[in-house]
């Protein structure tokens, strides 16, 4: 029996070192591993599932390029294993600048969660969205991209907030009216700036995401049928009543530079 128990663990041990990546038990644990992107694969639409230099490794961190020249790439890092039932943080940073039709626009990105289904033809899958954005970050996006799950199976996305409407935006605001959200649609954040605009630089008054050049710290439940957002420790979105609760985890890049670090899973279950 000790050998058995010996040989299971040494199993455990040899497909996390392999994937990068672990859920059993409730011990943290680094989606990254500091040095390169094993458990993760690429892909954009200009470059599919190849990587040249779309993604880096950095001094222990990630460095999303972003584009290069005239062009910008769309698409993302996708973890290999699926996941439910964590909590999910990291930090991020934005870069400089920005390129090709996202050029003088807000820094951009994102990442996507349960995502299922193809990625072809991209840039995204279907899954519920982190927002990432100057201005926007904690935003919840619902993105039905392909409509289609693993097996190609129809898929139909959807979630319950509360919240408010000001104009055509939908905000979180708990104690709010039902929201309700099916394939499509964003629930800002409860502070985005009604008068936001689409330009580089962009800061709201209310605005909890770091300064450009700073670290912004970002927490997501991911919770049963329940997303839970968190910037720099504010309570920022949530949502209840998904469709979909499990799938593997995209960080994007949508034309803007972009640094991440300390990348960390702790299985909630």
């Amino acid at each position: 029996m000790k050998r058995f128990a010996l040989l299971s663990s040494l199993a455990a041990l040899l497909a996390v070192a392999l994937t990068g990546c672990a859920t059993t038990g409730t011990r943290t644990v680094k989606l990254f591993n500091g040095k390169n992107l094993d458990g993760w694969y690429s892909y954009t639409t200009t470059t599919k599932f190849e990587n040249p230099g779309c993604f880096q490794v950095r001094d222990g961190m990630i460095f999303v390029a972003g584009g290069q020249g005239t062009n910008a790439w769309f698409g993302g890092l996708v973890t290999k294993e699926e996941f439910s039932d964590y909590k999910l943080t990291f930090d991020y940073k934005w870069g400089g600048p920005t390129y090709g039709s996202r050029f003088g626009k807000s820094r951009d990105a994102g990442v996507l969660l349960h995502c299922v289904g193809p990625n072809e033809p991209g840039p995204w899958m279907t899954s519920y969205e982190f927002q990432i954005i100057e201005g926007g970050t904690g935003d919840i996006l619902v993105v039905n991209y392909g409509k289609k799950g693993d097996h190609g199976e129809p898929v139909t996305l959807t979630l319950t907030s509360e919240g408010a409407l000001d104009g055509k935006q939908k905000y979180f605001k708990p104690g709010g009216e039902s929201l309700q959200f099916t394939n499509s649609g964003r629930l800002n954040w409860w502070g985005r700036d009604p008068k936001w605009t689409d330009t580089l630089g962009y800061r709201g008054p209310k605005d909890v995401e770091a300064p450009f050049g700073e670290w912004t710290h970002c927490e997501i439940l991911c919770r049963a049928d329940t997303l839970t957002y968190y910037v720099n420790g504010k309570l920022v979105n949530a949502a209840r009543n998904l469709s979909v609760t499990k799938g593997k985890i995209f960080f994007q890049t949508e034309g803007a530079e972009v640094w991440y670090r300390n990348l960390e899973l702790t299985p909630l279950k």
